[in-house]
């Protein structure tokens, strides 16, 4: 095992610029080239073929992807992201089937990386289940680390998700039809 726990062969792409999205889905899908930055700025020119400023990405060419994106990013894969009805008990999930998670939080901002600044925009962070384990791949850790088995990941995002502010998107291939335990279509 790796420091945090992580066993060597997990894949854990680190944050640069604001590639949060570009990092969530090559953590998720555990490949350094599943998506590139051509990619995903491909998919947000489909979404919005006719716009100067592309409301999808950031102005400025650093990322900043939204939602629209990495669901469309994940279509592409045979793959859906559901969002997760924060009405609904985090045990209600069918986590034993989910290909992944995607919680997303709060992020200050930084002009340059460095000096804060009074905006603020939304992180991705890719959960995954490998080898029996539940990992954190925060592409801002310098390394994954270990969640732990489903108690521990339940626990985890019990947690993650009494902020007002934090979502969850679960990951599951196209066919499926529930996210949720005994539950119909979402």
């Amino acid at each position: 095992m790796s420091e945090g726990g992580a066993p060597p062969s997990v894949y854990h792409e680190k944050q640069v610029r604001q590639m949060c999205a570009l990092h969530v889905l090559n953590n998720l899908f555990q490949d350094p080239q599943a998506f590139t930055k051509a990619d995903l700025d491909g998919i947000c020119n489909e979404l919005d073929p006719e716009s100067w400023i592309n409301p999808h990405k950031s102005a400025m060419g650093l990322g900043n992807y939204d939602v629209n994106v990495i669901m469309m990013a994940l279509q592409t894969r045979g793959f859906k992201a559901v969002w997760f009805d924060k009405r609904k008990s985090v045990e209600a999930l069918h986590l034993e089937t989910v290909y992944g998670l995607i919680i997303n939080l709060p992020s200050d901002f930084k002009l340059l990386g460095l000096l804060p600044t009074p905006f603020t925009s939304k992180h991705w962070i890719a959960i995954k289940a490998l080898d029996g384990h539940f990992f954190n791949l925060d592409s801002k850790l310098e390394n994954p680390i270990k969640i732990g088995q489903l108690s521990d990941v339940i626990q985890y995002l019990k947690n993650q998700l009494k902020e007002p502010s934090r979502e969850l998107l679960v990951v599951v291939p196209d066919a499926m039809q529930s996210i949720y335990r005994g539950g119909t279509v979402d």
